[in-house]
């Protein structure tokens, strides 16, 4: 579903009297079995993809339960609310251009976001290397109903859930293992960690990676307002320091390492700054309407203020 509207783009108008791109105002068959033809055969793919991607050359054994609260100081569950809201936000607009009224959209959004964030969880139940985690259950609940709230109440989101990455380099800084054995780099464990190229790093780098609370201010403020609807607010959540998933120790080839506590501590971020919201941005063309939605889904690097847990405060001119 998540790739519905993408799709659609690049098909052809089924109706002559109404543009594509444009919701219909009634259901419209031919576009509701459409999507619905598109949406399971991209949740197939997303299944099958992720298999054999994650799980097909992983030891499996029974359904077992698996707690990580604590791991990557939260960052994965943060990303889990993410996922979830922003998956639901795009499976309601495509039903919606369906036709299908609003509390029908909103079920079929609340619905494909669980499926697809549900399915991740019951594969990982079967993996001996990690299980069906509770607490990411809960973040994908939470994400939804950040969703279901807003549209509910205000018909609208007024308040959105975004992701922005800075790729970060890091350095040749060489890590001697416990025994004195083995040497390594920290550019070599985030790359073992996080992968190699842009796609892998933006969506696995939790150092990276920071997560946002994106308020459209003018929708708060009385109608006639001078502040610009396109200017949003954005308190935002990152972490750095990250080479584990609880501490900075790994095991490598024959021996473990560790990273000292001083030279590198593990540490929360919390940031202040400035978004742009992509749905208030209309053009004559609704085709880049459409791409200006879709895109919504990140935030945009911008100025941004940085307090942290190390009682630091630091400014970006990025973030």
């Amino acid at each position: 579903m998540l790739m519905v509207v993408s799709l659609m783009m690049a098909t052809q108008t089924f109706s002559q009297k109404i543009s594509f791109f444009t919701p219909a105002d009634t259901f419209h068959k031919t576009r509701f079995y459409t999507s619905l033809g598109i949406s399971a055969a991209t949740y197939t793919v997303f299944s099958v993809g992720l298999y054999n991607a994650w799980y097909k050359d992983q030891s499996t054994g029974k359904f077992r339960l698996f707690n990580d609260w604590g791991e990557w100081r939260h960052m994965d569950k943060v990303g889990h609310v993410y996922s979830a809201y922003f998956q639901a936000a795009l499976c309601y607009k495509s039903a919606r251009w369906t036709g299908l009224n609003k509390k029908g959209s909103m079920i079929t959004g609340l619905v494909c976001g669980g499926l697809f964030q549900t399915t991740l969880e019951v594969m990982d139940g079967f993996s001996d290397k990690w299980g069906f985690s509770v607490p990411d259950i809960g973040a994908n609940f939470l994400g939804l109903g950040i969703f279901a709230a807003q549209q509910h109440w205000w018909d609208e989101q007024r308040i959105y859930i975004k992701v922005s990455s800075i790729p970060i380099r890091y350095g040749e800084t060489t890590v001697i293992s416990s025994n004195g054995k083995e040497t390594t780099t920290l550019k070599e464990r985030a790359l073992d960690l996080y992968g190699n190229n842009f796609l892998e790093l933006y969506l696995k780098d939790y150092n990276a990676q920071a997560y946002w609370l994106s308020f459209n201010v003018h929708s708060f403020l009385p109608e006639g307002n001078r502040w610009p609807s396109w200017l949003n607010i954005a308190l935002g959540y990152g972490a750095e320091n990250m080479y584990g998933g609880y501490q900075n120790q790994w095991v490598g080839q024959a021996s473990s390492f560790q990273l000292s506590t001083n030279d590198f501590p593990r540490y929360s971020q919390f940031y202040l700054g400035f978004d742009a919201d992509f749905q208030k941005i209309r053009t004559k063309n609704k085709a880049v309407n459409t791409l200006l939605t879709m895109f919504n889904v990140f935030k945009v690097p911008s100025p941004a203020l940085e307090i942290n847990t190390l009682g630091q405060i630091k400014f970006h001119l990025f973030r």
